[in-house]
């Protein structure tokens, strides 16, 4: 029996952040006040993801402006503090967890996507502290459920053995075209949450037609019902030419039927 194509609602393409120099008078229309580039970023991509809440802990205020000045369809992928996965053994990171999650994020609400705990590139896979740290993650803060990404970075972890610990906590891991990072072939989880990061300063929208093409083809594939269910997407432009992370997010959004609100 044939499956459905995807809509758009269930394919999430954006950006990281929303503060960026270059950006002005080049993304952003010229003189646009710097107040407005949130609003203006949340109307031209479907999602961002957050990175000051690596390294900050911001307060319940911040999430309710970001809720409020997104529109109603956009999503809010938030980076998780650094202090919960940067240490020597993860299973001492609860206090960290706890603050983070009870940092107010859930002022978001319907907005609130997932939440991505990054893992320095030298952060070898222990399977024994690994999984106590996954034990640690809620799966919900009052009424919300939280979804938890991994984006793990030594070669260590691409091995059956952590695929079945992701799959037990169910948590998601980061699908990545870098050739810094690991990544398994295919996306690993409930959700696709995939950041692209090799887009070239010598190219209009960083990546190549040929790609943008194959990547659309690729997130739509992802994101098809399967025997369970549909699976969301997220895609975004992270890193490498960043100054053509919004051109590029544009350009995949355009192939999927998606446009910017008038």
């Amino acid at each position: 029996m044939a499956t459905s194509k995807p809509t758009i609602s269930n394919i999430r393409v954006g950006i990281g952040g929303w503060t960026f120099e270059p950006w002005r008078d080049n993304f952003y229309p010229k003189g646009l006040l710097h107040a407005k580039e949130l609003g203006y970023a949340s109307r031209h991509t479907t999602a961002i993801e957050v990175n000051g809440t690596y390294y900050s802990t911001m307060k319940p205020e911040s999430f309710r402006k970001w809720h409020d000045e997104a529109p109603d369809d956009f999503v809010f992928s938030l980076k998780a503090t650094r202090y919960a996965t940067n240490r020597k053994l993860l299973s001492t990171a609860g206090e960290s967890i706890e603050r983070f999650i009870g940092s107010g994020l859930t002022e978001l609400g319907e907005k609130l996507g997932p939440i991505v705990w990054q893992f320095m590139p030298t952060k070898q896979f222990d399977p024994e502290d690994f999984e106590a740290f996954l034990a640690l993650l809620p799966k919900k803060e009052g009424s919300h459920a939280l979804r938890h990404v991994m984006d793990v970075r030594h070669p260590s972890f691409i091995v059956p053995e952590y695929q079945k610990l992701a799959k037990r906590y169910k948590v998601t891991t980061v699908f990545t075209d870098s050739d810094k990072f690991p990544s398994f072939e295919q996306p690993e989880g409930e959700f696709t949450y995939a950041r692209l990061m090799m887009s070239d300063a010598k190219l209009k929208t960083g990546y190549a037609p040929k790609a943008l093409d194959a990547w659309a083809e690729r997130a739509q594939k992802w994101a098809a019902p399967s025997a369970r269910k549909r699976s969301d997407v997220f895609v975004y432009f992270i890193n490498g030419a960043k100054e053509k992370a919004p051109a590029a997010a544009g350009a995949l959004l355009k192939r999927l039927g998606w446009k910017p609100a008038a």
